[in-house]
């Protein structure tokens, strides 16, 4: 039987393999290893740590989960830095476990994309109104639903590139990938909801173009606003939890 007088929990030590891999990536996060720098071979690392190979071998894969190490084609250990979409969808099934609701997303979307918009706006160049004015073109011209979602997460990942904040940029993707698929269900169920979603983003893009962060904020809020209209049309529980729902092929091409 425990003693009332315990105050203190049992001490519990870090598996060989995740110490390696926390103190490989204490390097490469505190800058003493650069991207690209070759990180040295799995005998270097035994020697180094005093481990055995099986216990370098996995710290290596965590970190490879992760994106922070990669390996050419010589099997050689280089530091790279994780891409968007590797980070985006750990983010998002991180969301979906935690069972975060629709409400809880696009209240916190709501913020991001208008201040994505906004920075677009400030900072759009003549060559970032060209790629946005193309993307709207070819939601123009999509014959399936799935084309066309694609084509809308892709305007709003360019959106957020062309504010020019990496922070904001990394911070919409996971949200992104959860709205993509329910995009699909209002196309198909709420038939005003493709030319709606055409207007705003053609709205959005002129007020970039004239340098309008107002109103480039208003109508993406007015665009957000309506993504929650027709999510409510398709009969979806708004406070229900997200779920990475799986995208139907698409019978309207």
């Amino acid at each position: 039987m425990q003693e009332s007088s315990d105050k203190f929990e049992r001490i519990l030590v870090a598996p060989a393999y995740q110490q390696v891999a926390e103190a490989i990536e204490r390097e490469i996060m505190e800058g003493r290893i650069s991207e690209g720098e070759r990180l040295g071979t799995e005998a270097e690392l035994v020697r180094q740590f005093g481990v055995n190979r099986s216990t370098v071998r996995e710290g290596i894969r965590l970190l490879e989960q992760s994106g922070l190490i990669r390996r050419d084609q010589s099997r050689r250990l280089y530091v790279s830095i994780p891409r968007y979409n590797r980070l985006a969808s750990r983010v998002s099934r991180a969301l979906v476990l935690h069972q975060i609701t629709f409400r809880e997303l696009w209240e916190a979307s709501m913020v991001i994309e208008t201040a994505t918009a906004e920075g677009a706006a400030a900072n759009a160049t003549a060559d970032d109104i060209r790629e946005l004015e193309d993307n709207i073109a070819r939601m123009e011209q999509a014959k399936s639903r799935e084309t066309f979602t694609e084509l809308d997460n892709e305007f709003h990942a360019l959106i957020a590139k062309v504010s020019k904040n990496r922070v904001l940029e990394l911070a919409r993707e996971p949200a992104g990938l959860l709205f993509k698929p329910t995009l699909q269900i209002i196309l198909q169920k709420v038939p005003i909801a493709r030319s709606r979603n055409l207007e705003a983003h053609r709205k959005i893009v002129q007020a970039c173009r004239k340098k309008d962060t107002k109103g480039a904020a208003l109508w993406m809020r007015r665009h957000m606003l309506d993504w929650k209209l027709g999510f409510e049309k398709t009969g979806q529980q708004f406070d229900g939890p997200v779920e990475l729902v799986r995208q139907r092929p698409d019978r309207n091409r």
